[in-house]
């Protein structure tokens, strides 16, 4: 079992970048794509970004692609979420995902169904 916590949300202008964190917990946590979504209140979740259990692919949402870039580091249990050129409409929770099964996972049709679990959130505020 994969136990997910984010950090580094925050307060930035527009414009700016902010560099959020996942910390994974469990032995498992090498075999499985890791994702990001985001949700505000009221409305569904929304997928932004996901990469392979290697690192070798990524997906995006067209809403973020070319302004973030995820990452992760498996000798360390992270993964990481590079926001670039933040936008006020980007002001929302972000979430950590861990992916419902392991291994090879289409990352052509990544989305947040292809999730069994997220972390708690941490919040990003972007000011105009």
């Amino acid at each position: 079992q994969v136990q997910l916590v984010e950090s580094g949300g925050g307060l930035v202008q527009a414009g700016g970048s902010l560099r959020l964190s996942c910390a994974a917990s469990g032995r498992a946590f090498s075999s499985y794509v890791m994702g990001w979504s985001r949700q505000a209140p009221g409305k569904e979740r929304e997928f932004v970004a996901g990469i392979s259990w290697s690192g070798g692919s990524s997906a995006y949402s067209n809403s973020v692609k070319g302004r973030f870039t995820i990452s992760r580091d498996n000798d360390a249990n992270m993964v990481w979420l590079q926001m670039n050129s933040l936008k006020s409409e980007d002001t929302v929770v972000y979430y950590c995902g861990v992916a419902r099964i392991p291994g090879v996972v289409d990352m052509t049709a990544l989305g947040v169904t292809d999730f069994r679990s997220w972390g708690p959130g941490t919040q990003v505020t972007v000011s105009s």
